[in-house]
């Protein structure tokens, strides 16, 4: 596999700027080198055993089994469409995402304390819950093939770190799958230092949807059926805008991330 070379670039935007449409320069699998260290790796093809994991969990995830929390940015357009969707028996709501594993106190939120997310509490989410877990942990042994010293720093780290309670995996914490959801410039200042995520994606009839990273320059594709490993709390990144050629086009991603906090 070929190794891309990341090289630091000047550029004027900031967190809360929001991300457009924007062609991928990234396209083919690649590990990501940045000053003589391999930080991460883009694959646009996964092995058979996760893609069937993925499959299931995006099945899943997809369905009534899976309680989402649900947004109501995007296009809704009329009443008079919004009741011909609902009588066609499709959600009005184009945004949503569900979160596994860890979930961090927010006052703010009337979360005064750290839990572990209430979907596994639900039965009919079984499912959904267990393909995403089989998935991680295959999504793991990637990182361990393609980055040893990566998985064994941030497994020792989880480990010195987080309750067994709190861990996704033997590298995370929690996970979240978002469908059709783009982001504007931010920065994962909540993860565990050194540490990288997983973003798994599943996509059908869309264009965008990427990775935009301003610091190196690069916009990653994020085929279907593809993984990127990045350090999400390096720097800021975005996703760009989601392009639908028909109603029933998305892209959901599947992501797994490491959050300080839940330390013994």
């Amino acid at each position: 596999m070929k190794t891309l070379k990341l090289i630091k670039q000047e550029h004027s935007t900031k967190i809360g700027s929001a991300c457009e449409f924007t062609p991928a320069t990234v396209t083919e699998s690649c590990l990501l080198e940045y000053e003589g260290k391999v930080i991460g790796f883009y694959l646009t093809e996964l092995p058979d055993k996760l893609k069937q994991y993925i499959s299931i969990a995006n099945k899943e995830f997809l369905s009534k089994n899976v309680p989402k929390q649900e947004m109501s940015r995007g296009p809704q357009g009329t009443k008079k469409d919004k009741q011909k969707r609902e009588e066609s028996g499709k959600t009005l709501v184009t945004q949503y995402s569900t979160i596994l594993g860890g979930v961090l106190a927010k006052a703010h939120m009337r979360r005064p304390y750290n839990s572990v997310s209430s979907v596994h509490t639900n039965p009919k989410a079984k499912t959904f819950i267990k393909a995403m877990l089989l998935s991680c942990l295959e999504a793991e042994k990637l990182i361990e093939l393609y980055m040893p010293e990566q998985y064994a720093s941030q497994k020792k780290l989880i480990e010195e770190t987080t309750l067994p309670e709190y861990r996704f995996g033997n590298l995370f914490t929690s996970s979240i799958s978002n469908f059709n959801i783009a982001a504007s410039f931010h920065q994962d200042r909540s993860n565990l230092k050194n540490t990288v995520n997983v973003i798994l994606t599943k996509r059908k009839d869309t264009e965008g949807g990427s990775l935009s990273v301003p610091d190196f320059g690069h916009t990653f594709e994020q085929a279907d059926n593809s993984i990127l490993v990045y350090p999400a709390w390096y720097n800021i990144h975005a996703v760009t805008k989601i392009i639908q050629h028909n109603e029933d086009a998305y892209r959901n991603s599947l992501i797994f991330y490491p959050l300080s906090g839940f330390d013994k």
